[in-house]
């Protein structure tokens, strides 16, 4: 009975990598097309920096971790 237990619990974890697979898949596939075009490429690329700078200057002021 704990075994069959253990066999379940030691599937969660390749479920969860699926789930979170399938939804980055989900979510970039429409933004492939666009980086063949250069110019849609280098603003996309700019979004995702932009995105990614905002994000974690946002979270260092929030959790102190550097005076800016």
């Amino acid at each position: 009975m704990v075994q069959d237990l253990w066999n379940t619990v030691s599937k969660y974890p390749r479920f969860l990598f699926g789930v979170i697979a399938g939804v980055i898949l989900f979510v970039f596939a429409p933004l492939v097309p666009l980086f063949k075009n250069p110019v849609s490429a280098i603003a996309l690329i700019g979004l995702f920096i932009g995105a990614f700078a905002f994000l974690s200057f946002t979270l260092r002021a929030m959790l102190g971790l550097s005076p800016m």
